[in-house]
């Protein structure tokens, strides 16, 4: 396969929502088409992509198939199966790489990894049974953060703990599941990087956002970030420091904590990123195009900001609101095509162009 995709050529889509969509959608304006995979029917990505296999992740002759269709593979979420990827990979290039996504899959192996980098995270331990657990909480303190080493996402597979007698109702709650604790980081605020590397290595940041979340959920993200210049090259520095560190084809989402004493790594997405979306209303490449370029072999784009954006998802009912968001200003709507409207689901989001 050429280093550098050619308009017609096929991009794979493993992934059919949100994310997914609009990489589809950015990558027709540069004239590559998607395939999108994904075992559920009627996926959001799947209105905009030109071709969907609607296939359960262990169909070996399906994944075949669409392997055989496309020119490079992409993913729009961390948890594909590993016998999936072991296919895929013998069969087409899968960018960013499997290293990219062992490490993210699991907290113990991304903190592990971070911080053999150097680089802060919160204090954490392995939590395979009670007794760790009591141990660790002994080590770190509390309150404290149990979570799932894997398949946690919006607040899922976590439970705080405040108090030692809380441990064992904790520990149910993860029903099972290897499991990791996290101490509780005194940060004033949370903000993300969004980066990206090519084939080449070359490496393009986007400003740090800084985020708000509720419950779990990403609500809000604005720009710029509330950091000194000095913070703000370091995030961007660490972030660099990462992609290279995985031979990163793509982009990444770089999750930080702002504390009195430095940024602390919150965690990394291998994938263009909700905190991300706002790129599309301040900047002339948004992340979605960067990722599609970066996964096709091209130059990475112009990814300065040129505008202060606020990101604000829609949440549930939030999409009830969007006739009267259709007749402000400044304001840029993006719908997900999805169903139902239910508590905690994403259902589109905005980007508000903030002017002095």
């Amino acid at each position: 396969m050429s280093e550098t995709l050619q308009p017609g050529a096929v991009i794979g889509i493993l992934g059919g929502g949100q994310l997914g969509r609009m990489l589809s959608v950015a990558a027709s304006r540069l004239g590559l088409r998607c395939h999108v995979y994904d075992p559920g029917a009627n996926p959001p990505a799947g209105h905009v992509a030109e071709t969907v296999t609607t296939a359960p992740w262990d169909d070996e002759a399906a994944l075949r198939a669409f392997a055989d269709s496309v020119d490079v593979i992409t993913y729009e979420f961390e948890n594909i199966p590993t016998a999936t990827l072991d296919l895929l990979e013998s069969l087409k290039p899968v960018r960013p790489g499997r290293r990219a996504l062992a490490v993210s899959q699991d907290r113990l192996t991304e903190k592990d990894f971070l911080t053999g980098l150097g680089l802060k995270t919160a204090p954490y331990r392995d939590v395979p049974d009670r007794a760790a657990l009591d141990a660790a909480l002994a080590e770190i303190g509390t309150p404290a953060i149990l979570k799932t080493r894997r398949l946690g996402y919006d607040g899922k597979g976590q439970a705080r703990i405040m108090e030692p007698a809380q441990a064992g109702a904790a520990l149910d709650e993860m029903g099972g599941a290897e499991a990791i604790l996290e101490g509780f980081v005194d940060f004033t605020h949370e903000v993300s990087v969004i980066a990206a590397r090519g084939v080449t290595g070359e490496v393009a940041c986007y400003d740090p956002g800084e985020n708000v979340h509720r419950d779990g959920i990403l609500r809000t993200t604005t720009l710029p970030a509330r950091l000194a210049p000095g913070q703000h090259m370091d995030a961007v520095l660490l972030a660099g420091k990462i992609l290279n560190a995985l031979d990163y084809v793509g982009v990444m989402g770089v999750e930080l904590f702002v504390t009195p004493r430095g940024l602390i790594v919150n965690e990394i997405a291998p994938r263009v990123h909700n905190s991300g979306h706002w790129t599309q209303a301040g900047c002339t490449v948004d992340q979605f195009e960067q990722h599609i370029r970066a996964v096709a072999g091209w130059p990475l784009g112009n990814g300065q900001r040129y505008a202060d954006v606020v990101m604000e998802n829609l949440i549930g009912d939030d999409v009830d609101r969007v006739p009267e968001l259709a007749r402000a200003a400044d304001v840029q709507i993006h719908l997900y095509g999805k169903g139902a409207a239910r508590p905690g689901r994403k259902m589109g989001h905005v980007n508000r162009i903030v002017r002095g």
